[in-house]
């Protein structure tokens, strides 16, 4: 039986660093049905939802990320945090009924161009995801250093120890993923 394992991407741009580590972080989860979630979503506005109510986009992630046995999320660092485009999609889901995070697997990573590598955005992610009581995998920590010079030109990472580091982070998302399968 495929697993089947979604992913997050907290940039919107095609080529960020941290989408090449969310599907680096997909290819080492292993054999798996993956998708790219797409975060595009309104801003969140509450007299939206009160005249629209959820708006289609946002239901196809929450359903995406309900029906998926894993999730990885790879989240740059913007001034000292998580990005708007993750918190607003965050946001979103946590209005949807059925708790689509609740004891998910959840794996969370950050690449960023400074020496912490997202750690504050890591840090802030952790605390943002909190209250859906999601399964986050403790570690270890992805937190990926001067990203711009550890991806190769097909987007594959080159560090042996990230590399190592995050094929730890996705056996744990993967063997917990198959514990709750059964």
């Amino acid at each position: 039986m495929t697993l089947t394992l979604v992913g997050l991407c907290g940039a919107l741009r095609k080529g960020s660093l941290n989408r090449k580590l969310m599907h680096e972080a997909a290819r080492r989860f292993g054999d798996a049905a993956f998708t790219d979630a797409d975060l595009r979503l309104p801003l969140y506005d509450g007299d939206l939802e009160a005249a629209e109510g959820i708006p289609a986009p946002v239901q196809r992630l929450a359903d995406q990320i309900a029906q998926a046995d894993a999730v990885v999320i790879a989240c740059p660092e913007y001034n000292q945090s998580l990005t708007g485009v993750m918190k607003n999609a965050l946001d979103w889901i946590s209005r949807v009924e059925g708790a689509p995070w609740r004891e998910k697997p959840v794996a969370l990573m950050n690449a960023a161009a400074g020496r912490a590598g997202g750690a504050r955005a890591n840090y802030a992610l952790r605390l943002a995801m909190a209250p859906f009581r999601a399964t986050i995998i403790s570690g270890p920590e992805v937190l990926l250093a001067g990203a711009g010079k550890e991806f190769d030109d097909t987007g594959r990472l080159t560090s042996e120890h990230y590399g190592a580091t995050l094929d730890e982070l996705m056996s744990a998302l993967r063997a917990e993923a198959e514990r709750q399968r059964g």
